[in-house]
């Protein structure tokens, strides 16, 4: 099996960066390329009875996020991929378990490797994971987060 692509799905939570040793690895072995991607949630769908001042004010902290998930994502890019390793970092907007599939159906990823639950995980095993676990057409690597346990 060659794996050129992998990606990394992140939420910028500790949790999710305890995937990174994994990456790192997997990105040595197969000289693969990293793909980190955060989804920043939809926040609503305007409807013509919130009137225009919803849309724009919707717009503008769209733009704030999307901002913000750049500072973000350079941060943590120079930050754990500084050593040379070829990365992309990417955003998405809407559910983040289907914009997770979409990117790897659009940019043909090889191998996930993701966390097991995100920031907002109050279970073992999170619902963003297992929905990307049961409809990923690649295979993918669940790093499992123990409260208790440093990376």
């Amino acid at each position: 099996m060659e794996i050129k692509k992998i990606l990394w799905p992140t939420d910028f939570s500790g949790n999710s960066e305890k995937a990174l040793p994994h990456i790192q690895s997997l990105t040595k072995l197969y000289a693969a390329q990293i793909y980190v991607l955060y989804v920043i949630q939809e926040i609503a769908h305007p409807m013509a009875w919130y009137g225009d001042s919803a849309e724009k004010h919707i717009a503008e902290l769209v733009k704030q996020a999307k901002n913000s998930a750049r500072k973000r994502l350079d941060q943590i890019c120079e930050h754990y991929m500084g050593n040379g390793s070829l990365y992309e970092k990417h955003i998405a907007i809407g559910d983040p378990a289907q914009e997770i599939i979409t990117f790897i159906k659009a940019q043909k990823i090889d191998q996930v490797v993701m966390a097991t639950r995100g920031e907002k995980g109050h279970f073992q095993f999170g619902s963003v994971c297992e929905k990307v676990m049961k409809n990923s057409p690649v295979p993918v690597t669940a790093i499992p987060i123990f409260p208790d346990i440093a990376a």
